[in-house]
């Protein structure tokens, strides 16, 4: 059985059950040093009791199904700051942020993520050309054109 599937189905079911429409699975990682990472994110703020709530869930079946046969460590979190944005709806919670955005083409920007649609984000740019002053520019990047974005926090 894979186990990160199987992971996967319980995470689902369990998100079912909570009827959070608004909580959904980011991703699930079976590492080869025993630790099992669950990933979850919410439209409307994830809570700790969200976490547990799954992770009980997900724990308590995979012991009585016995799916994993070594020892292993469940971990049911929020993705942190450093993790890449995967759906539209993290775009959305992210409006008026800026993102540090890596494209197919091999492009890393920074950019402030302005609007949020189906098939591509707008965003604003600051441009400087030597010897002119900045611009500020609005464009838009389709999804399939974004290899990874990661949101930029900023101390100021």
């Amino acid at each position: 059985m894979n186990v990160e599937k199987r992971v996967r189905e319980l995470v689902e079911e369990k998100i079912a059950e909570l009827k959070r429409n608004d909580l959904f699975l980011v991703s699930v990682k079976m590492h080869s040093n025993g630790s099992l990472i669950v990933l979850l994110d919410a439209d409307n703020g994830l809570g700790i009791d969200d976490c547990a709530a799954v992770s009980r869930y997900v724990g308590f079946k995979l012991e009585e199904e016995n799916v994993i046969e070594t020892a292993y460590n469940l971990e049911v979190s929020s993705p942190g700051v450093d993790t890449p944005l995967t759906f539209a709806r993290q775009y959305l919670k992210n409006i008026g942020r800026s993102l540090a955005i890596k494209t197919v083409d091999g492009l890393k920007k920074e950019v402030k993520l302005i609007a949020v649609n189906e098939d591509k984000i707008t965003i604003e740019e600051k441009i400087k050309e030597v010897g002119k002053k900045a611009v500020i520019i609005q464009s838009h990047i389709p999804y399939n054109q974004i290899t990874e974005t990661k949101v930029l926090i900023s101390f100021k």
